[in-house]
């Protein structure tokens, strides 16, 4: 009986030691692997950059009195004195530019800019630009609603390069004139020589 008491109780001392000794020796083991596994990454919010595009408006000049014209506010007219022109009487136009703008503007009426051209079918007879000397710039101060008025005169001679030098006759028939002014339009006029 002691000696089985003794036996018990130093069994119990073993197993108690062993079964702690194990524990401490797993903890290890747990922690290593504890520090092996790494931590979970938390999400940064990234900064959020915002462009803003601003537009430089450069304004336009005030128009002011004496400027050129615009094209929009001018409006040209032509007409002939007669239809029909006998032998040695030189066709004569006359025309009109108006400004319908709100202020006074300048108007260049030269025969470069107001340029006319008499043709007859497809052959070209005479250009005023290449036949009326000067420097070809005439210009004009143009009050609103107050017309220019002027005339062209054609000599019934050819000339289209110049004007220069003899030149030949037009013939008795049936011509067009047409002022060209950049992209303005006018009314072309019909007429005959005789």
């Amino acid at each position: 009986m002691v000696f089985g008491g003794l036996f018990g109780t130093i069994g119990l001392v073993v197993w108690a030691c062993s079964a702690g000794g194990g524990d401490e020796t797993r903890q290890p083991v747990q922690n290593a692997a504890a520090a092996a596994t790494p931590a979970p990454v938390m999400p940064t919010a990234m900064p959020t950059v915002t462009v803003t595009a601003t537009a430089k408006v450069t304004a336009e000049p005030e128009k002011r009195d004496g400027d050129a014209c615009e094209p929009a506010d001018v409006v040209i007219d032509m007409a002939m004195t007669r239809e029909v022109y006998g032998r040695g009487e030189k066709p004569q136009f006359r025309y009109t530019v108006v400004n319908t703008g709100d202020r006074a503007c300048t108007f260049d009426v030269g025969p470069r800019a107001l340029d006319m051209r008499i043709t007859s079918g497809s052959d070209r007879i005479w250009t005023r630009s290449a036949c009326e000397g000067g420097d070809g710039s005439v210009i004009r101060m143009l009050r609103r609603g107050i017309p220019h008025v002027g005339t062209i005169t054609w000599d019934r001679l050819r000339g289209t390069g110049g004007c220069r030098g003899e030149r030949p006759k037009a013939r008795p028939g049936t011509y067009i004139a047409k002022v060209k002014v950049g992209d303005l339009k006018v009314k072309k006029q019909v007429f005959a020589l005789r």
